[in-house]
């Protein structure tokens, strides 16, 4: 494989990776499993704000980056959500993510936005319903009409 081919697979594991992650996170703090939410050790109340809205975000926008189905709304919404949670959460303890504890909201904010930008990579099922759409769609007039 050559550097170019590369692009699409490897944009796609750094997805999986980051849309699992952000699943894991909100599955902690929704259900309380995996050690729960990193503040209170359980499971965050249902409906508080903005606490058990931001694990739905990260639950839902996680599972469709992880599959790659709507890829860029979810990483968008995920990103800002991210941003929301470091300017309004960590931030107002110090300038510098090392300082607030705000480096996961930092990287997810980040990572989403690459992804957001740079679409879901060739294996998620945003590219398989393109190709389906694509296979599915008849040849436009103005192409079949193209003289030899």
């Amino acid at each position: 494989m050559v550097p170019s081919q590369l692009k699409g697979p490897v944009l796609s594991l750094f997805r999986i990776v980051v849309g699992l992650l952000f699943l894991l996170h909100g599955a902690a703090s929704i259900f309380g499993i995996l050690g729960g939410n990193p503040a209170t050790g359980g499971a965050v109340p249902f409906g508080t704000w903005p606490g058990w809205w931001a694990a739905l975000i990260q639950l839902v926008c996680g599972a469709l980056v992880l599959v790659g189905l709507g890829t860029r709304p979810a990483a968008l919404l995920a990103s800002g959500s991210m941003a929301y949670a470091y300017f309004v959460v960590h931030q107002p303890h110090g300038l510098l993510p090392i300082r607030n504890g705000g480096e996961l909201a930092a990287m997810f904010c980040w990572s989403f936005l690459l992804v957001a930008v740079l679409g879901p990579g060739t294996w998620a099922l945003d590219a398989l319903v393109s190709r389906r759409r694509a296979a599915a769609e008849p040849p436009s007039p103005a192409r079949a009409s193209v003289p030899a």
